[in-house]
């Protein structure tokens, strides 16, 4: 498939640009293709989530935490540079993306400063394409808290403020190093998550801190030839455990987002528990351990995009994105969500 297979014309004004009041106020679309190929399109509220699940799932989150990744500082000659963490490599030593007029060579010095007026220097040590190795002088999350700001996306126009520190942050994050959010957890609550245990749905976590590169826009019409980005992840034992006990019980396993769903496919490919993936999901893969995915809607022409159309049918999101379009459903990270089932055929 190629590039332009993945497009769709999206208003500007269903890019939803604040949360909404609660977490569980979004909408949720269905998509159920049980008895067949077709989805059958269902519009739903949130906490519709509770009639979707069986005593015996298996509801899989992203435990990852926002950091606050975007940085600001001047080159040694006295030019402005932003600097957006892609991911943390080391205890003193990060990849980032670069804003700059002209990108600081390797060897140079970057004085990054804070509102206190408070400084420290950054060193360029490398890069790799679009993403740039640099060393810290200390701890880069301890740097991160006193220096940095929250990284919203880029198609959220406003400056964070201190309701996007509440919400553009999951109720179960505790491991540090994402600098997007996971957003299909965005919508539970500790109400929510309450009910769902009281149905008997188990609930586990892994860990995958989504990098900056989730929003690098793919470029070759080639899909073949599109490089993706690396993000690290981890899978505890007792989440495998659950996995297998609830496959043995005839339960589905249900990853709370796409990144949840990477980091288990990934596992399932390569045997690790822990370490960097750059698993690039299109149509035509063999899902090995996710039967049910509930997530966003995604940007277009984005990887994100076909690992949806690869999950529940190219045809079966084109018309489900058509629909939420149709019906002004809200989109992006602070949108609503979307509940699918996976296609059992790698046909679209």
């Amino acid at each position: 498939m190629q590039l332009s297979d993945f497009n769709y014309d999206l208003p500007p004004e269903l890019i939803a640009q604040h949360p909404l009041a609660n977490r569980t106020d979004s909408r949720l679309l269905e998509l159920n293709i049980e008895g067949g190929n077709v989805a059958q399109l269902i519009d739903r509220q949130f906490p519709d989530i509770l009639k979707l699940m069986k005593t015996g799932d298996l509801l899989v989150f992203n435990d990852t935490k926002v950091i606050p990744a975007r940085l600001h500082g001047k080159k040694e000659t006295g030019g402005n540079v932003e600097l957006l963490i892609e991911r943390i490599s080391g205890d003193k030593q990060a990849w980032v993306q670069i804003r700059a007029s002209k990108v600081p060579k390797t060897g140079s010095i970057v004085h990054v400063h804070n509102q206190a007026g408070e400084t420290f220097p950054v060193e360029m040590i490398g890069h790799d394409g679009r993403f740039y190795e640099v060393r810290f002088p200390e701890n880069v999350l301890d740097l991160l808290e006193r220096f940095g700001e929250l990284p919203l996306p880029p198609y959220i126009e406003h400056q964070p403020d201190q309701e996007d520190a509440n919400r553009y942050q999951t109720v179960i994050a505790k491991n540090p190093g994402a600098v997007a959010a996971p957003t299909a957890g965005l919508h539970f609550d500790e109400t929510i998550l309450q009910q769902l245990s009281e149905l008997g749905v188990q609930q586990a976590t892994v860990t995958l801190h989504v990098g900056a590169g989730t929003f690098t826009p793919v470029r070759e019409e080639d899909l073949s030839k599109h490089k993706m980005h690396y993000e690290w992840f981890s899978i505890p034992a007792e989440t495998l455990a659950a996995i297998k006990t609830t496959q043995q019980a005839g339960g589905r396993v249900i990853a709370v987002g796409t990144t949840s769903l990477r980091a288990l496919e990934s596992q399932a490919q390569t045997q690790q528990v822990t370490g960097e993936t750059n698993l690039f999901i299109t149509p035509g893969y063999t899902f090995k351990t996710v039967d049910c995915l509930l997530t966003n809607f995604h940007l277009p022409k984005s990887t994100l995009l076909m690992l949806v159309s690869a999950f529940a049918g190219v045809d079966n999101i084109r018309n489900a994105y058509q629909h939420a379009i149709q019906n002004k459903y809200r989109f992006f990270s602070y949108g609503d969500a979307m509940f699918l089932s996976r296609l059992n055929s790698i046909s679209s």
